[in-house]
């Protein structure tokens, strides 16, 4: 995972066809994704409960681009370690999970794993201010988490230009997860933003026969950023 800032793909697999995962996620990779991500939820921290450490570890063997695993659970720090033996590349928590952000932060720095910080849209930009420098990626979400599906809230756009100046010359990746299609792209890669999670503006109207259409929907978001 060598860092730059160039604009990647990473579909949201909670998007993808449940009884063919292994099949989805080298369709998508094969289509062009740069990162595969993986939405953690537990129910409690949000309503939806998706992926614990078993399923990630049998994504594992299919992921041969990045697993990012977003961990929307709480408390976190406990779990780090099993996500981190299921084979995840990049774990990302959440500044609101637990009073001590900057011990989970080298919770999974300690696991040899990549570490990112995730802001809920309604967090100011500030809470990461000094947890940075534990950072590889800072998530910002432009959706309530939980669910797939819903709409952008176009405040964030701010929030990831305040972040990106921030950041200045660190190699830290700012990603997007929530309600990314063509429309939207371009507003946060102009903000900043370089990961981009999409879910149902990848895997709209496509599958594993068809995955081309995967390809289609990833150029047409590339496209839109491009200009």
């Amino acid at each position: 995972m060598e860092f730059d800032r160039k604009i990647k793909i990473a579909p949201s697999i909670l998007s993808a066809d449940f009884a063919n995962f292994g099949a989805e996620i080298r369709a998508v990779e094969d289509q062009g994704a740069d990162w595969v991500h993986v939405d953690v939820m537990d129910g409690h921290f949000v309503p939806n409960l998706t992926f614990g450490p078993p399923a990630v570890k049998a994504f594992r063997p299919h992921v041969k681009t990045v697993m990012d695993v977003h961990l929307m659970i709480a408390p976190v720090d406990a779990s780090i370690e099993a996500y981190a033996e299921a084979g995840a590349d990049m774990i990302t928590a959440h500044v609101e999970a637990g009073p001590h952000p900057h011990r989970t932060l080298q919770a999974i720095r300690a696991t040899g794993k990549r570490a990112g910080i995730a802001l809920n849209p309604g967090t100011p930009v500030e809470a990461v201010e000094y947890l940075l420098d534990l950072c590889d990626m800072v998530l910002v979400m432009t959706v309530n988490p939980g669910f797939g599906g819903q709409k952008f809230i176009h405040s964030q756009i701010d929030k990831i230009a305040r972040l990106r100046g921030m950041i200045g010359d660190r190699p830290i990746h700012i990603q997007v997860d929530g309600g990314v299609d063509p429309v939207t792209a371009p507003l946060v890669a102009r903000a900043g933003a370089d990961v981009l999670v999409a879910g149902s503006a990848v895997f709209r109207g496509g599958s594993v026969e068809r995955a081309d259409v995967y390809g289609a929907n990833m150029r047409a978001i590339r496209e839109a950023i491009a200009g």
